[in-house]
């Protein structure tokens, strides 16, 4: 088993024909994604890398049976794509595109609520259910179907733990990138809860940042309800503060969101955590055993 999408997954994706959708629509179907469908408005009509472009989510789900969302609009436009694809009905969507004004999130995230729609991102790097299918940017030959599930809010340091695993010998059945920004669709907690439920999930990867509350809510929801083992690594620990780096909801403010105080609310629920990066793939191999 895994979350959210699976071999049977039909993605469209919004803005193939720009050159970052283009690009990235050829390596998911290169990993053996079902990309059904592209959308640009005004292109309809157009094929990209074997895919047909429509101009409305709408018209590519009634010609090709979509279910998963794929997000390489411009900054500007995203908020509207997502919305576009929620009220059709799409029960994934995965929103690529980074520097959204908050604003515009605060529109979706209230769009969003009365629907169904699993939102991953924005600035994120998607999500893979390894040797099934990928919707996102993750560079697919370093996963490895396993039993690990990875959630992360960076993509890169996904992608460096992700490989760590990998050379352990410790595969994935899931891995999320929840992305970076202070207004995000899903969280730590909600992927858990699908991980919780996941029998082929055996243990769970937790990837936090300094800003915010996340990983400190979700060290809760471990102590409380969840009964696998969790490794946590938290990046920015030598941040200075009032500095935001690389992401928008990486900044410590009015005392919150230091590393410290993550670490310290982690390993207090019981979850292992990864001081140094470079050796979690051997921590994993002692929590994971």
């Amino acid at each position: 088993m895994s979350i959210l999408v699976d071999k049977e997954t039909r993605v469209v994706v919004q803005g193939t024909t720009g050159r970052e959708g283009t690009f990235h629509t050829k390596q998911m179907l290169d990993y053996g994604t079902v990309v059904a469908a592209g959308v640009t408005p005004g292109k309809g009509g157009r094929i990209v890398e074997g895919v047909p472009v429509f101009n409305t989510i709408n018209e590519a789900m009634e010609k090709e049976g979509i279910n998963v969302s794929c997000i390489f609009v411009p900054p500007p436009f995203a908020a509207d794509a997502i919305m576009e694809a929620a009220s059709s009905g799409i029960a994934v969507i995965v929103c690529i595109t980074e520097g959204i004004p908050t604003l515009d999130m605060v529109k979706v995230t209230a769009f969003l609520k009365d629907r169904e729609a699993v939102l991953i991102g924005p600035n994120c790097p998607g999500i893979i259910t390894p040797g099934e299918t990928k919707v996102g940017i993750m560079p697919g030959p370093i996963h490895k179907t396993g039993h690990i599930g990875v959630i992360s809010r960076s993509g890169t340091l996904t992608y460096e733990v992700v490989d760590q695993l990998t050379r352990a010998g410790l595969g994935q059945s899931t891995c999320i990138g929840i992305g970076g920004d202070p207004i995000g669709g899903t969280t730590f907690i909600d992927h858990l809860k699908r991980f919780k439920e996941d029998p082929q999930t055996a243990g769970v990867v937790l990837i936090g940042e300094i800003g915010g509350s996340a990983e400190e809510e979700a060290a809760e929801y471990v102590r409380n309800e969840f009964e696998k083992p969790v490794i946590a690594f938290i990046a920015g620990q030598t941040a200075p503060q009032g500095k935001r780096m690389g992401h928008a909801g990486a900044i410590i403010s009015g005392g919150k969101g230091k590393a410290e105080d993550k670490i310290m609310a982690l390993e207090k629920a019981g979850i292992t955590v990864a001081h140094n990066l470079g050796r979690l793939g051997k921590t994993a191999l002692e929590v994971f055993k």
